[in-house]
């Protein structure tokens, strides 16, 4: 007999404020150690040892060592997804004025765990649509998303191997709603090729511990070609 999903157990692994706070600086993207997630999360290293051990015992995170470091990471897409719908419902904090909010580098352009997001990202999928170079799968019953032939020549032509991230164990190409923008973003292992090549091809540049990334002039010059408005850097 299978066991039921222990529900009251991962709310309470992710119940705790100290917790949340650290996936939620893993969805940067990259593996971090038990020190930065300390820094990150505003506690000692010896608070955040014990919890770091819950999540994984929880099965929330993995860990790798290499050399004298342990590194943390989700331990598996779908623990990247649920943060991620977690910054969707959660309530909102206080915001600043919406002058302020407009040079907010976050909202502009971020990683959502290893794809593209804010409005970098909201308009990447919208270009996408418009081009149908992607469209609606009308035999899914999530909201997942196909390649037309059309795109599949495209993305192949600007140097994204397709085959690749088809062969990818998780969906292929999905609408994630975007917690900034309240739009979808591209998710999925298309999302993830995309999000690498404009990192491969200088197009972007991460911000040094953030999740934010920029846009580079040569960036900026290859989205244009593609027909694509940027926000305001």
């Amino acid at each position: 007999m299978n066991a039921a999903p222990d529900l009251s157990r991962l709310a309470a692994a992710v119940g705790d404020a100290r917790r949340i706070q650290m996936l939620a600086l893993l969805m940067e993207g990259r593996a971090l150690t038990a020190k930065e997630l300390a820094l990150g999360a505003g506690i000692e290293p010896a608070t955040a040892t014990a919890h770091l051990r819950r999540l994984l015992d929880d099965g929330l995170l993995a860990v790798a060592s290499q050399g004298r470091h342990k590194y943390f990471r989700f331990a598996s897409d779908q623990v990247a997804q649920l943060v991620e719908t977690m910054m969707r419902v959660a309530p909102r904090v206080r915001e600043a004025p919406a002058a302020a909010r407009t040079d907010d580098p976050m909202r502009r352009a971020r990683y959502c765990y290893d794809h593209l997001a804010g409005s970098l990202g909201t308009g990447l999928l919208a270009l996408l649509l418009k081009r149908q170079w992607l469209q609606d799968d009308p035999a899914a019953t999530l909201r997942q998303l196909e390649l037309t032939p059309r795109g599949t020549r495209a993305l192949a032509a600007l140097g994204i191997d397709v085959e690749a991230a088809r062969a990818r164990r998780r969906q292929f190409a999905c609408r994630c709603l975007d917690w900034s923008e309240r739009r979808d973003h591209l998710g999925g292992s298309l999302g993830a090729a995309l999000a690498e090549h404009a990192a491969a091809e200088r197009w972007i540049e991460r911000r040094k511990h953030s999740r934010a990334v920029s846009v580079t002039p040569q960036g900026e010059q290859a989205f244009a070609q593609l027909g694509l408005r940027l926000p305001d850097s």
